[in-house]
């Protein structure tokens, strides 16, 4: 078993429009943008980072917003939701908040004993708010949402699956336990994780499989201390036979990725060196950050690139 992994270090999705995106993680949720750069692979395209005052692991949605892409198709073999957690008591003021900020597909529920509010994004991506007793992580005091009712990092993810078999025993060996279960959806969680340390898998035999677009998660990362733990992560998923990249110097962490059985994108990363290397804490994701690679396309790229207004 991988006790290395604690939970969630990030969820990355993709987008259509940046200054739209943007505008609705830090305007209606209320997050920090902790990042500008760019996607390593495709520097003409934002890759944009939110999350908490300092980027922590656990707390981080990242978004490509690629101008023009098709709208994805949801279906099986991916993340339908993302779980963001809340302070007790505060979905009252959300529903009022996101209703107010034209935020669709409101809908209020209870799932494993959580109150919850499920939500789309702007390309219709699956969210929902989850009210969480004893989650002490502290939300983005500095934006539009009060902090005592403000996001304080993810909850967790689901996963929709057509046979959920093969990808609960990778989660076992990830650390993770089941802890319960409703209808077709089974709840996985690390004990004594991060706070962002629950995954459900929602069994869903006789859907088509989705396809990737706007509004659909690229991938999911999960957390690990450091560069030594990753080593000894990616040792042990390919003595069980997964086929697992080199690691990769993603400049705010180093990452690693493979695919799982039911088709999802799974990335392990570091909690080293942390979105304050090369910005100032007080000024995260103010600048136009370019890897080291591609610093030579800046005036290109910034010509390419439109403007976001925060």
């Amino acid at each position: 078993m991988l006790h290395q992994i604690k939970g969630l270090h990030h969820v990355t999705s993709m987008a259509a429009n940046a200054q739209q995106n943007n505008d609705f993680f830090t305007h209606a949720l209320g997050l920090r943008r902790v990042k500008k750069t760019v996607n390593f692979d495709a520097p003409d395209v934002y890759h944009l980072y939110y999350g908490d005052e300092h980027g922590t692991q656990g707390t981080v949605m990242t978004y490509f917003p690629f101008p023009h892409i098709v709208r994805g198709r949801p279906g099986a073999g991916e993340v339908g939701e993302t779980l963001f957690s809340v302070p007790k008591g505060a979905l009252g003021f959300w529903q009022a908040h996101l209703a107010r900020q034209g935020v669709g597909g409101l809908v209020a529920e209870e799932r494993f004993g959580e109150k919850r509010l499920r939500f789309s994004g702007p390309d219709g991506d699956g969210f929902a708010l989850v009210e969480k007793e004893g989650d002490t992580r502290q939300p983005w005091a500095g934006g539009p949402v009060p902090a005592a009712e403000g996001v304080q990092g993810f909850h967790g993810v689901s996963l929709r699956l057509r046979d959920g078999g093969a990808t609960a025993e990778l989660l076992k060996f990830m650390n993770y336990e089941a802890v319960d279960r409703q209808g077709s959806i089974t709840r996985y969680a690390v004990q004594g994780g991060n706070g962002a340390d629950v995954v459900d898998i929602e069994v869903l035999p006789d859907t088509a499989p989705a396809r990737l677009g706007a509004g659909s998660v690229h991938h999911v990362a999960f957390a690990v201390e450091n560069r030594a733990a990753q080593l000894e992560v990616r040792k042990a998923l390919m003595e069980t036979g997964y086929q697992v990249t080199p690691v990769i110097d993603r400049d705010y962490f180093w990452a690693i990725y493979f695919r799982t059985p039911g088709d999802v994108l799974f990335e392990v990363a570091t909690n080293e060196p942390g979105f304050d290397r090369d910005e100032d804490s007080a000024h995260l994701g103010e600048a136009l950050r370019i890897p080291a690679q591609h610093a030579h396309l800046r005036a290109q790229i910034e010509r390419v690139l439109t403007p976001i207004a925060d």
